[in-house]
This record gives C-alpha cells, structure tokens and sequence, in this order.
C-alpha cells in the first residue's frame, strides 16, 4: 500500500517538473508560420565560399599550363578563377623582392640616402657569385630610389639587401617585418627567411600568397610605374664616379613577343631549386587580375602560360559591380515587413544599414542573367524581452543556377521606454498567450493530480473494507 502511493507520487512529481520545463518560454514573438526559422544561407554560396567556387567548375576551354603550380586570380572581387597547387608552399626565389620594395615604398621616401654600413657589406659578401649584384660597396651612399629600381629591374640582389637591412638593422630583422606584413594581408602559408630570395627551404609562400602581395604592391603603392619602366640611370656615387644604367629583364616589358599592353606589374625568378617562377598584375577596364607560376618548364613559356591565363580570365569570367542602389526596393519592403511585425509592441527599428560586397565574380554567361533575391521575413525571431538587438537579414543575386550571398541588410531593434502589449493577431507567441498557456496547463495538472488522489483514496477504503470482511467472515465462523 505505501509502496503503491509513493510511486503514484513519483510520478505526480516528475509529470510536474517536465510540465515546468517546456513552460520556460520567453517573449519570442515569429511571423504566424507555425515553422522554425531555416537557416537564411541554406543553398546560397557564402562570401568565403566564393573564393573557390568557380574552381569547382569544368572550364573545358581552360588554357593548359606547364608550371607545376599556378594562380589566375581576380584581385577586385578577391575569386579565385584557375589554379593548381595554389595554397602549396613553393621557394619563390626573387619574386621575394615584391615584398621587400612594398615594404620600402611605405615606409621610407624615395630620396633617402642609404649608406652601405660594414654590417650591410659583410652580408652582401656572403651572397654567391651566381646571383645577380648592382656592385654596392661598403661606406656606399644610395638613394632609396635607385635601390628600388635596381632590385626591381636588374633584380639586383644586393640593393634588395640592403633595403632589408636599412629598414630591420639585420635581414633576421627586416624578415620579421616582411613576416608580419604577410600576414596582415592574409597570407597564411607565406615564411620568409631571405630579403632578397635565397634559395632556402624556410623562405617559402603560395602561388596564392604571392598574388595577395604583389597585388597590394601595385594596388597601393607606385610598385607598378617602376616595374613598367624599360630604362633607368643611377646617379654617380662617392663610391662610383659615372653613372650605372639599368634595363629592364622583364619580357612584357622589353620584348615584343611577350609585350602585354594590360601588364601592370611583376617579378621574375630563378633558382635550381625554385625552377623558374613569374607573377604578374594585369589591368583591364578597371578589373585587375594576378596571375602566378611556379616551376615553369623554362624562362620563356613562364610569359605566355601567364599571357594565356590573363585572355582567358577576361574573356571567360566577369566582374560585377554590386551597387547599393539594386536593394533599394528590398530593402524598402523589409522595412514595411519589419514595421508590421513590431507594430503594437515595445520594439522599434532604431537603425538600419546596408552591407554590400562591392564586386561578384561568375561566368560571362551568368552575369547577363542576374537579378537580385527577394526578401521575407515571415520567420523572422525576435525577443520581446530585450532591450536591444540585431536582425540580420541576407541579400543576395541570382546568376541563373547560382545564388550568391552579397550582403546584408543590418536592423537594429530596441525596446520603447514604457510597456506596450503585443497584438495577439500578429504574433505566434505572446507574454499573453503564454499567461493563458500556464494556467490552462497548471488546470490539468491539478486536475490529473486530483483524480489520483481520489484514486488513491478509493483504493484505500477497498482494502479497508476487505480486511473488515475477513474479520467478520472469521467471527461468524466462530
């Protein structure tokens, strides 16, 4: 009998504390959809995934190239069109000196006079004779321009040195600098060890690194008047009385079976171990691509593999422009949405902004067809109990069988001094409703937990009056 009404209470007990779990609700309040919010970016290609999207494609046309690892990357959306081995770590040889003049040109002016210290010359000396020199000497005085010139030109080694040097007080220094600037633009897999490329197995980057520096070389520095430039002179110096001329190595520049009239900037490169590598910036009709190649079979098809992924970039692929502007009737919409939503609540939009990619890179093709998505906020949350939050809805373009992610439209919801009830007939969930829910659900509860006891009651009085029975069908016999 005891054993029998202590499970009966158990169980009273635990149907109470599961009813009090589910009664813990807040002051969501969602469109009348009776469904969960689906995740707003399902089916849709993200802002990361963009980056390789279209290496997923079969490009059937797609130019065959000799270099083990190469890039052809668009620099003004940040896409990724072509590559093999990109993100594989490679020696870049003297495609190092695009890092070590970027550095130059933002951090010291082009008229400086550096002067070759004995520290600056003992390095230079270790510098073997198979690598190309400008003959700096030590107590040397030289413009940071002329140095400039002479390690992006003539690929002079030394002035590349010597720049490093200048700027960090050793090269371990001046790689430190380079290192950290690598990373700030991104790039993840990029060591460098060497100021002017050494052949070494710690001074390595991608073919996907190096365009992320060379394109903010030419991007944002004069990187690319200096690399286009076929002739220059160095002043004479203390140490030299004429002057020393310099011509440019680079084929897009001095030849004309490898002139490109788009090129905008580059290094070359060569070791035994690096093979012989090539990245190079190109510029057409405001859209700027970078190509990259590493182990090309020899110092000639290196130009005309970079050539060929340059025609193909701009006549296969397109690059969008994604105006503010194209949202404006969403954006409007989502407005009258949000504002009927929250109407006869304690909430109002107190801001609103745009956030838009400014470029999409896809296919020729699909840019013709592009057109932006629509808007809905039917399953929109928001929490009635907080005094700020942020709603952030996705806007996205379709490009026939591809939806892009571009942007967001950011609201900023707050609540209202004071309390203004929600009205029931445009929200699922309220503080009313729920008030009627617990006092609906408490009723059953005491309801269930009354018929127990009843229960519990009758059964007693049963065994009672069997006991009496016995006791009186025993008397009797007596």
């Amino acid at each position: 009998m005891k054993a029998f009404g202590k499970k009966i209470l158990t169980g009273i007990t635990a149907l109470f504390i599961t009813v009090s779990s589910i009664l813990a609700s807040t002051g969501t309040i969602v469109a009348a959809d009776e469904t969960r919010p689906d995740d707003p970016n399902d089916g849709i290609v993200t802002a990361s995934e963009r980056k390789t999207d279209l290496l997923s494609e079969v490009h059937e046309d797609a130019p065959e190239i000799s270099a083990s690892s190469y890039i052809l990357y668009d620099a003004t959306s940040g896409t990724i069109l072509l590559g093999s081995d990109y993100d594989v770590q490679k020696e870049p040889a003297s495609m190092t000196k695009v890092m070590t003049v970027l550095l130059a040109l933002e951090r010291l002016d082009m008229n400086e006079t550096v002067t070759i210290t004995e520290e600056i010359a003992a390095a230079m000396d270790e510098i073997t004779s198979d690598y190309v020199k400008l003959g700096l000497q030590e107590g040397e005085e030289i413009s940071v321009q002329d140095l400039i010139y002479a390690a992006v030109l003539k690929s002079a080694n030394d002035a590349s040195l010597a720049l490093g040097m200048y700027m960090g007080g050793t090269e371990a220094g001046f790689c430190e600098i380079m290192n950290a600037k690598a990373s700030e633009l991104g790039c993840i897999n990029t060591h460098f060890s060497s100021a002017y490329g050494l052949s070494a197995p710690n001074n390595v980057t991608t073919p996907y690194d190096m365009a992320l520096i060379l394109n903010e070389a030419v991007t944002n520095t004069n990187y690319s008047e200096i690399a286009k430039t076929l002739n220059y002179t160095i002043s004479a110096t203390n140490k030299y009385s004429s002057e020393r001329d310099l011509a440019n190595s680079n084929k897009f520049v001095n030849t004309t079976t490898y002139g490109y009239e788009y090129y905008a900037g580059g290094k070359t490169g060569f070791t035994n171990s690096a093979g012989y590598t090539l990245c190079a910036a190109a510029k057409k009709n405001n859209r700027t691509l970078v190509g990259c190649v590493f182990n090309a079979e020899d110092p000639d098809i290196r130009y005309s593999d970079l050539i060929r992924l340059f025609e193909y970039g701009y006549s296969t692929f397109a690059t969008v422009e994604i105006t503010e502007a194209e949202f404006t009737p969403l954006v409007e919409e989502a407005n009258m949405q949000i504002s009927d939503l929250l109407s006869d609540t304690n909430l109002y939009v107190a801001e609103q902004r745009v956030v838009l990619d400014q470029y999409i890179t896809t296919t020729s093709a699909r840019a013709q067809l592009g057109s932006t998505n629509r808007i809905d906020l039917s399953q929109t949350l928001i929490d009635t109990q907080v005094d700020e939050q942020i709603l952030e809805i996705p806007l996205c373009k379709v490009y026939s069988d591809k939806t892009y992610l571009i942007g967001t439209l950011v609201i900023e919801i707050q609540k209202k001094a004071g309390v203004v009830e929600v009205n029931p007939e445009k929200v699922k969930i309220t503080n009313l409703d729920n008030l009627k829910n617990i006092l609906i659900t408490f009723a059953v509860l005491f309801g269930l937990l009354f018929i127990l006891v009843i229960s519990l009651l009758i059964f007693r009085a049963r065994i009672i009056k069997r006991r009496r029975d016995e006791v009186t069908k025993r008397a009797n016999m007596l």
